[in-house]
């Protein structure tokens, strides 16, 4: 497979964020009916054009939120207790609580092969995203969508599918 040029999809990026930023702000307020359908076309549309396989991106630049569950399997594949894998990759964040990786790149990313060497058994966070499927996407455009337009290939082509969606649909201009 070939690798995605991460480069590229972050320009483009950074020179369609505030246009898309407004659309997709547009078209959250305006609720459109059947909106998670659109979403769900746009996603199918996406990984027509990109596979997160050929890219990693996200793997070398951010962090999943991890829970104690998955932590205590991930500890268990590599023969480790909890208390010893979260001592040597994760840390808690003050203000959310939530455990994440101390560093990047993910610990786990072969930056070789570009490949998760725990796939199979990645966390949750890792394994949804970026977060197409949810049904309160509304809700995390702010937070989730608009800020990884430039970190994720993915991200950007779905928010320019949804929107040109929402164009033919007259739902924005």
């Amino acid at each position: 497979m070939k690798k995605i040029d991460v480069a590229f999809y972050t320009r483009r990026a950074r020179a369609k964020k505030k246009s898309l930023s407004a659309d997709l702000r547009k078209v959250v307020k305006n609720k459109p009916r059947g909106f998670l359908s659109d979403v769900k076309s746009a996603t199918e549309q996406t990984w027509q054009e990109v596979s997160c396989v050929a890219c990693g991106h996200c793997c070398m630049e951010m962090t999943p939120t991890w829970k104690k569950t998955e932590i205590k399997r991930v500890a268990a594949h590599f023969g480790m207790t909890p208390a010893e894998y979260y001592e040597k990759y994760l840390y808690t964040e003050e203000k959310t609580g939530d455990i994440m990786n101390d560093s990047t790149p993910c610990q786990h990313f072969d930056k070789k092969k570009g490949l998760c060497t725990i796939y199979e058994i990645r966390p949750s966070d890792c394994a949804e995203f970026p977060h197409f499927h949810r049904k309160d996407f509304a809700d995390q455009v702010e937070e989730v969508f608009i800020p990884n337009m430039t970190r994720c290939p993915a991200t950007l082509v779905m928010v320019e599918k949804i929107t040109a969606i929402m164009r033919e649909k007259g739902v924005i201009k």
